[in-house]
């Protein structure tokens, strides 16, 4: 009986040999070949059964799984380093933007400054305060003009009337100066006329 029981052995192990190398000959399901890594994780799970707190798992499919997760994390990490990469350029161009933004702004206060700002005679002033200096400029000198206006409007009319009256005193004065002439005249004659009569007597 135990003859009979080894003889069996040799049977049972090239059997086993024959069995293990055309199951590990199967090949491996689309879940672990098409599927994303929690997909074939989920595969694996449902799958192989439990022993002992150890799960029994074909090799070639760990194999792929862990070759797949190894692809996966190579290119989550290409990925991070493009990522990391981008990042720094976009914060590169934040900062570049930033510092364009600040020389804007003070570009922007500089112009609105000199904008709000004549220089007159040396002095800064506000536009405000140079318009109401301006307006009381022209205020004042249009206030001159019009007094000049009247000034001479009213000179005119008494040199008009000073003229009329030297005029009018000029024809006064021919008149009694033609006058007297005559009534000197008159008077000599007379005078001679009286001369006459008494040296006829």
């Amino acid at each position: 009986m135990k003859k009979l029981q080894y003889r069996f052995i040799p049977i049972i192990a090239l059997a086993l040999m024959v069995f293990n190398i055309s199951f590990g000959q199967r090949p491996l399901p689309d879940e672990l070949l098409n599927n994303t890594i929690e997909g074939q994780i989920n595969y694996l799970e449902e799958r192989t059964r439990i022993y002992e707190n150890y799960r029994a798992i074909r090799e070639d499919m760990f194999q792929k799984i862990n070759s797949n997760v190894m692809d996966s994390l190579t290119a989550y990490k290409g990925e991070i380093v493009v990522l990391n990469a981008t990042i720094r350029a976009l914060n590169s161009t934040r900062d570049s933007l930033n510092e364009t933004l600040e020389d804007t702004k003070s570009s922007l206060k500089e112009v609105t400054r000199t904008k709000n700002e004549i220089s007159l005679f040396g002095w800064q002033l506000n536009k405000v305060v140079y318009n109401s200096v301006m307006w009381m400029i022209i205020a004042v000198l249009l206030f001159l003009l019009a007094f000049g206006f009247i000034l001479f409007k009213k000179n005119r009319i008494t040199t008009r009337k000073t003229r009329e009256e030297i005029k009018n005193l000029r024809e006064e004065f021919e008149e009694y100066h033609q006058s007297s002439r005559l009534a000197r005249e008159k008077m000599t004659i007379d005078h001679f006329k009286e001369i006459q009569k008494l040296k006829e007597k």
